[in-house]
């Protein structure tokens, strides 16, 4: 087998299927990568903005430390480029310094052969790998895995290509903080960028083109994220259109739908990003993306569609841009290449906002339950008015002339949403302290198809933010009767 791209998907794949084999037949396993071994996730996503977003939140922390009966005297923040600057070195020894040698050597330990270099298809059965010093070699294969996650998507706006940006990639490895930044795009990536900016004390301006954050999810939770970001100092424009853009300076000059102009220090755009699948031959095996997405169509095998030797996980099958999905597809693809049928159920997979505090949301919205023609019963709950919340401390001031700061442990919004003729939960979402830990609850609920009536048989334990679901799985049951 060879697996083209040797990022997440590859090393769970990769574990799966070598721990996994017993007897019969055994696999031999090449990887290819031409970047860095381990993917986008540990140096240049998920794992650095995880680290920034938590030196973001334990520095709004430390400044409100009075409030909480911690210290005698206010905690000034001071100096925040300083403390940008050690949060990004923080930062980069997270990201392992960018060095993919211990993934390489994880994989080699597993008898996998690494190969770096550009690797393409050439014909049935065969790719054909560059490396970067010009050398070139032949690679058979029984077993194709096309795992070679995303690059980011540039929105067409006049005047971009002439004006100095920053993609989520450089505002994720820059060790400068900019005191002036415009984020475009109000997807959970634009979000996370724009509350660390805001934390470090940059002035943010968050565009979105839709007519709320997060437009796929819950308006609850995408209004209760605008109203978080706006606490902390960010302007949050939305609806509002990137018209064109112009140097001026250093800067740019951002043009609104309407002719308002807005000067910026630095524009970081993350407007989403879009399958890397150009240049890896796939025409040769008779294979074409998807002509409005540009991903690798897949059935519920994650098998390329018509095809029994080729497979696509992660970002390139365009299902769910997250790792933990290329991780699940993976072991999916793995299952089936030892003989154990297996398909993928996407309806669970976890969608989260890393926000302090974060957002989890996880099956169907009332808008795509509805379209189904589903008898809907919904359950919201303020997660403010919980024991734990009380506990743990509200909204709390911030230095004069400074944003509020929102501590651990604030306030929320909880949504469930239930199909009332089965009587089971069909989605839900949360925004609040934790959730992307205690609302995994909700999606084993929807994944094994759990009656209300036992969910409320539930007991959570006390003072907890997971209190707020009880009270939501009597509501719901009390609707569905």
């Amino acid at each position: 087998m060879v697996v083209l791209g040797g990022g997440s998907a590859a090393e769970e794949l990769c574990s799966a299927l070598l721990e996994g084999q017993h007897g019969g037949r055994r696999w031999r396993v090449a990887v290819v990568e031409q970047r860095l071994v381990g993917g986008a996730c540990p140096f240049y996503a998920c794992m650095p903005s995880k680290a920034m977003l938590r030196s973001a939140a334990v520095r709004s922390l430390v400044a409100g430390a009075r409030s909480f009966g911690a210290v005698e005297a206010d905690c000034p923040r001071d100096d925040p480029e300083g403390a940008y600057a050690l949060a990004a070195r923080r930062r980069d020894d997270v990201a392992e310094g960018r060095r993919d040698d211990g993934h390489a050597a994880d994989l080699r330990s597993m008898g996998v052969e690494v190969v770096r270099g550009h690797g393409r298809v050439s014909g049935p059965g065969r790719v054909l790998v560059d490396s970067a010093g010009g050398e070139r070699r032949e690679l058979a294969f029984g077993r194709l895995v096309v795992a070679t996650g995303s690059l980011p998507a540039l929105p067409p706006v006049e005047g971009l290509a002439d004006v100095a940006f920053w993609t989520s990639d450089e505002a994720l490895s820059r060790p400068e903080r900019p005191g002036e930044i415009a984020v475009l795009g109000g997807g959970p990536v634009g979000c996370e960028l724009a509350e660390i900016y805001a934390r470090f004390g940059s002035r943010v301006l968050l565009i979105e083109s839709s007519e709320r954050l997060l437009a796929r999810e819950e308006p609850e939770l995408g209004e209760a994220l605008a109203a978080h970001l706006e606490r902390l100092g960010v302007v949050v424009r939305a609806p509002a259109s990137l018209e064109g853009v112009r140097r001026r300076g250093e800067g740019a000059l951002l043009v609104l739908e309407g002719g308002e102009e807005l000067v910026t220090e630095r524009l970081v755009v993350a407007t989403g990003r879009r399958p890397a699948i150009d240049g890896l031959g796939l025409e040769t095996l008779g294979v074409a993306p998807d002509e409005h997405t540009g991903a690798l169509r897949v059935d519920e095998h994650c098998a390329v569609e018509g095809r029994d030797d080729l497979f696509a996980a992660g970002d390139v099958n365009g299902i769910a841009p997250f790792t933990h999905a290329a991780k699940y597809q993976a072991r999916v693809i793995a299952s089936n290449l030892l003989g154990e049928r297996r398909q993928a159920d996407h309806r669970v997979l976890p969608r989260c906002v890393y926000t302090d505090p974060p957002l989890f949301a996880v099956g169907m919205t009332r808008g795509e339950a509805e379209a189904e023609g589903l008898s809907l019963a919904v359950a919201t709950s303020d997660l403010g008015q919980t024991a734990r919340a009380d506990s743990e401390g509200m909204m709390l001031a911030g230095p004069e002339g400074g944003p509020p700061l929102l501590a651990a442990g604030a306030g929320g919004t909880l949504v469930l949403v239930a199909d009332r003729r089965r009587r089971v939960i069909v989605g839900g979402g949360a925004l609040g302290p934790r959730a992307d830990e205690w609302m995994n609850e909700v999606a084993l609920a929807i994944r094994a198809a759990v009656p209300l009536g036992l969910l409320v048989e539930a007991v959570h334990p006390f003072p907890t933010y997971a209190e707020a679901l009880g009270a939501a799985y009597l509501d719901l049951a009390r609707q569905c009767r």
